[in-house]
């Protein structure tokens, strides 16, 4: 009953509003070739408008709309596809930053007393809507994101989405083991709050569930089927956890489970490994990890800035496309350092560059909305420009202060302009953000 009211309200708000949006549009038709500067899957549109019509875009066009369509003129400015973070930790704000450890360290010192305090109703309730304004004020209109294994703060972080028109993936963490007792479930408990969970969110709106075991140490194996159970009861759901991270996280899942042939091998022989499922970094991979990943078509979510902050390891992009591995951009807040997906992209060109890659723009942005959208299977619905897509827009100026602004007039190329403003802007420059045809309040 509540969602039903919500998105009554919601579609309330964005009816008969009619309105146009000018500027330099950017997005992809496809994914552009590894390293290629010019690439015919890039879309440029110079000096177009955005017709939007109620939450879905109605028109591209060169020409202005006529009288009855209300115009928002951003001249010069970049407008692109909101973006999309296909990892990320909706609690950890509150760990952002944290001193001198590696991640399973890292986790007890910081994360897990940060989650702990999620059973308070009213820490998750405040905590939910700060991280639903804070993906805003990056850029991020989607997300898959992380919960904590509390079922009411799980409840919360949908409800805040939702309220914001949001297209938001999450769901309760699953967690029965390794972990401190205050934030350990039952199998059987658990079970009976994602079930809850998926019957009052998942398909509510723009709102889905992820089947979320945190990562194989801290479930066991009833839990790693019970999770199983519930995909295979309803293949719309997605599953989302990690994979090879960090080496010592490696060897415990080989200690742990001396059965598999791998870290990924505990996910794909437990039936984990699907078309819906994301799973983040994937550092320490091999061929046939990499070859059952492409089979189940699922997709890494690889975290620079968090591999780069944590130590993690190197992530070779290259290498896993060349093997038919999707792969998406995150920032994993809080293990990364930012939710701005711009400044995440920077640290990927970074970590391709000591791997002796280059990362291109292209691919860099493409792996941030149209790929990630292909990786939720929603690009029917975002990650575009197009008629008929949800209107989710963001709006950048191309520089912030008079030494970019001198560094963009002296590029030769639109790859060179795009590339440098990726490298050396962030959030700063974000001016508007459009949620499902509204703009968002407070963001610039």
């Amino acid at each position: 009953m509540v969602c039903a009211i919500l998105v009554l309200e919601s579609r309330s708000t964005m009816a008969n509003e009619n309105w146009a949006l000018r500027g330099n549009l950017l997005d992809f038709t496809g994914e552009p070739a590894w390293a290629q500067v010019q690439s015919p899957q890039v879309r440029w549109r110079p000096d177009h408008w955005l017709l939007v019509r109620g939450h879905r875009i109605e028109a591209v066009q060169a020409e202005p709309p006529g009288p009855d369509w209300r115009r928002i003129d951003h001249g010069d400015r970049l407008v692109m596809p909101g973006l999309i973070d296909t990892h990320v930790h909706a609690p950890q704000l509150d760990v952002l930053a944290s001193y001198g450890a590696e991640l399973m360290t890292w986790l007890h010192e910081y994360t897990y007393p940060a989650e702990a305090r999620f059973d308070n109703e009213r820490i998750a309730h405040d905590g939910a809507q700060r991280f639903i304004r804070a993906l805003l004020r990056h850029g991020t209109t989607a997300a898959l994101a992380f919960s904590t294994v509390h079922e009411a703060a799980t409840d919360a972080l949908f409800a805040a989405a939702h309220a914001q028109g949001m297209r938001l993936i999450t769901g309760k963490v699953l967690m029965n083991r390794h972990v401190p007792p205050q934030l350990q479930d039952d199998v059987s408990g658990a079970e009976q709050a994602c079930r809850r969970l998926i019957r009052r969110w998942h398909g509510c709106g723009r709102l889905a569930y992820a089947v979320t075991p945190r990562f194989a140490p801290t479930s066991t194996e009833e839990q790693l089927a019970m999770a199983a159970e519930l995909l295979r009861d309803d293949p719309s759901l997605y599953l989302q956890s990690h994979v090879a991270e960090n080496q010592a996280e490696v060897q415990w899942v080989r200690e742990l489970f001396p059965e598999s042939r791998s870290y990924l091998g505990v996910y794909s022989s437990r039936g984990l490994l699907n078309r819906r499922t994301v799973l983040a970094h994937g550092i320490w991979l091999d061929d046939e990890d990499r070859s059952r990943l492409q089979a189940a078509g699922a997709t890494l979510a690889h975290s620079p800035s968090s591999n780069l902050f944590l130590g993690s390891g190197l992530f070779n992009w290259r290498q896993a496309r060349e093997a038919g591995v999707r792969v998406c951009t995150a920032s994993d807040v809080g293990g990364g350092t930012s939710l701005n997906l711009l400044r995440n992209l920077a640290a990927a060109y970074q970590v391709q560059a000591l791997l002796g890659q280059r990362l291109t723009a292209w691919s860099a942005l493409h792996s941030v909305t149209l790929g990630a959208a292909q990786a939720l299977c929603l690009d029917q619905e975002v990650g575009r420009l197009e008629a008929g897509c949800t209107a989710d827009i963001t709006v950048w100026d191309w520089a912030q202060d008079p030494a970019l602004e001198h560094r963009l007039a002296l590029t030769r190329s639109l790859h060179e302009r795009v590339f440098a403003w990726l490298m050396l802007g962030d959030e700063r420059l974000l001016r508007s953000v459009v949620v499902a045809g509204r703009v968002a309040p407070d963001i610039a």
